[in-house]
């Protein structure tokens, strides 16, 4: 782990997905041989917590599960908690459409995560940790379970971690396959045995109020990945990729109309049309983009006119979408738009787990008026009942699910409502069905 002018940080190689299925897990063996571990050495006899905590502060590392926030304020508040017992909970739920970059970490290299699940625990004092883990992901759970037994051996990880009085304890909780499981609050609950259903917050901020009241950091696996490099090699050294607001590199997930959709590393600020062109070898079959979401189902969509957009926090936010998971879908000229809206509202309608009034109605509803429209039974004022419901729910649940609906509804209609006239008017459809990655073999 070594520096290295590239800022190749969390991936040797881009994956492919056409190459993804062959892809070797890094052994405990070649991951040492490359650095490996070195940083939790580091970090644990050398560093003292405060120091750590300052070091991801200054590399500006950002949450990379979908919200962004920097990283070094919820270990802060974690980390200044006076009290006995801490908990870690490591989210690798990851069951967003089109979104696979954590699935892929953990299958090509589960040690960085790893390494950096125990930095994170050693920073905020948590001496539990759980590894939550989208149960579909059987290869990586057990890669997972192999490398937990490899470093308990080396004495990385127990009681008295390398003679420190330091003591972490590990455990690996395979989650349930659903979207919402994935919120923290969610997690939580299914942690104490529960279905998965967020708590409000407030008050139930998990920093302060997670897992049986204890204080808990939740992190996703490529926020954790990236902690070994930025304390091995220093923050300055992990600022020189990315923008001064969005520091860094980040994987891209890019599926739809593209020739070589794959999971992507690349520095923050990275232009769209680069990562289309460059890396996705452009539209499958040499045809026109007409719509990109590139952060994934729940960010919103822009259309072919802001392809020159650089894919960092603020200019996505500039744009009236976000940088969500970095799940980036591609529909070309022939897809119908309207049915991915369609498929989109159908998904956030069926995951939602039904306990806020405004996402389990208002989801429904904007689903059924997708189906109404799709079917060519739809009228113009369908499409004004849209717009209210979104304007309506939006930040009215638990959870961002409801929001992130909305979010993506009202973007479709206000960048492509001609489409949706067309359907009304026309009565059908003449384009193709939008397809969304759900699962990765």
């Amino acid at each position: 782990m070594t520096a290295d002018k590239t800022k190749r940080v969390l991936l040797e190689e881009d994956v492919p997905f056409h190459s993804a299925r062959d892809k070797k897990s890094l052994s405990l063996k070649e991951y040492r041989g490359r650095g490996g571990y070195e940083a939790w050495v580091k970090a644990l006899t050398r560093m003292k917590p405060d120091a750590v905590l300052s070091e991801v502060k200054n590399s500006g590392l950002r949450g990379r599960g979908g919200a962004g926030y920097p990283t070094w304020k919820k270990w802060e508040i974690v980390a200044g908690k006076e009290v006995p017992q801490k908990v870690l909970c490591c989210n690798g739920a990851e069951e967003e459409p089109g979104t696979f970059k954590d699935q892929i970490l953990l299958r090509v290299n589960p040690h960085q995560f790893l390494e950096g699940a125990l930095i994170a625990a050693y920073t905020v004092g948590a001496a539990q940790v759980i590894l939550y883990i989208n149960q579909k992901f059987t290869a990586e759970i057990k890669g997972l379970k192999e490398g937990l037994r490899e470093i308990k051996a080396l004495g990385f990880w127990g009681e008295n971690i390398l003679g420190t009085g330091i003591t972490i304890d590990i455990t690996l909780f395979e989650s349930p396959v659903a979207y919402v499981a994935g919120e923290e609050t969610a997690m939580l609950e299914v942690l104490e045995g529960r279905r998965p259903a967020p708590r409000q917050k407030p008050p139930f901020y998990p920093v302060h109020n997670g897992l049986y009241g204890k204080p808990t950091l939740v992190n996703n696996v490529e926020t954790l990945s990236n902690i070994p490099h930025i304390i091995q090699n220093g923050s300055v050294w992990y600022k020189e990729a990315g923008t001064p607001e969005s520091t860094g590199t980040a994987l891209f997930t890019l599926t739809g109309d593209i020739n070589q959709p794959g999971v992507y590393e690349l520095p923050m600020g990275t232009p769209l049309r680069r990562l289309i062109e460059v890396q996705g070898k452009g539209i499958k079959g040499g045809g026109k983009l007409k719509a990109v979401f590139p952060g994934g189902p729940s960010c919103g969509v822009i259309a072919e006119k802001d392809i020159d957009v650089t894919l960092d926090y603020e200019s996505l936010k500039n744009r009236g979408t976000a940088f969500g998971t970095g799940a980036v879908i591609v529909f070309d000229e022939t897809a119908c738009l309207v049915n991915a809206g369609l498929r989109i509202a159908e998904f956030f309608a069926e995951e939602s787990c039904g306990q806020c009034p405004p996402c389990k109605m208002g989801g429904r509803h904007l689903a059924d008026l997708h189906h109404k429209i799709e079917s060519g039974k739809g009228e113009i004022e369908d499409l004004r009942s849209m717009e209210q419901i979104c304007g309506v729910v939006k930040g009215r649940g638990y959870c961002s699910l409801i929001t992130g609906a909305s979010v993506t509804v009202e973007s479709m209609v206000r960048n492509f409502r001609a489409e949706y006239e067309e359907h009304i008017k026309s009565g059908g459809c003449r384009l193709k069905e939008a397809k969304i990655l759900r699962h990765l073999s």
